[in-house]
Parts: C-alpha cells; structure tokens; sequence
C-alpha cells in the first residue's frame, strides 16, 4: 500500500498520538538521549531493522549518546501516514532501551 500524504489538519491531529514527536521544517522530529554511545547505536540499529522492514527510512544524526531523528516521505513530498508509524515504532525502541544513570559515571549520563 503507498503512503498516503497528510494533511496539515491530519497531522495536527495525530502529533498528540506521537508522544515527543514534533513538526520541525516540514518533518516529524525527535531527539532522544541515551545512556552512552552503544545504546544509542544499539537503538538506531533497532530502528534500522524495522525501517528496512517498512522500506521507510529517517533521516538521523548520532552524537556520542545523542539521536535526532526527522521523519518524511520524499515519494510524497511532505509527511505521511508512514512516518506516524514509524514514529511510534521508534518511541517503542526508545522507551524500551532508556537512558540509565549508573553510579560513578560522571554527570549521570
């Protein structure tokens, strides 16, 4: 099934449903913190496994612990019901995975 371009209401309306997520130069965007560099990479390759799975992938940028995730459909040109899918796919993996403060490791991360 193609991915079907939102609407601005249509995407108002589901942003609510995409918990953290938010529209930022035309894309859903998320930044997540991680414990340190391996679970951020563990996440992205996570989100990887299900992107390819979709054939839906983000645009993102990995910075030590740090993730920025942007979400859009360029077949479409704008966001798409695919990217609230993949959002919440992502929030899965996330949350799953979070940040841990161990003792000893300086400023909590």
């Amino acid at each position: 099934m193609p991915a079907k371009k939102l609407s601005d209401a249509e995407i108002t309306a589901l942003l609510p449903k995409a918990r953290g997520w938010r529209v930022v130069n035309g894309k859903l965007h998320r930044e997540f913190s991680c414990k340190d560099f391996v679970a951020a990479f563990g996440n992205m390759t996570r989100v990887a496994l299900v992107a390819e799975a979709m054939n839906h992938h983000p645009e993102w940028f990995n910075v030590w612990n740090k993730v920025v995730i942007d979400l859009n459909t360029h077949s479409v040109k704008g966001i798409s019901d695919y990217d609230f899918v993949l959002a919440e796919k992502i929030n899965e993996i996330f949350e799953a995975f979070p940040p841990v403060h161990l003792p000893g490791s300086g400023k909590g991360q």
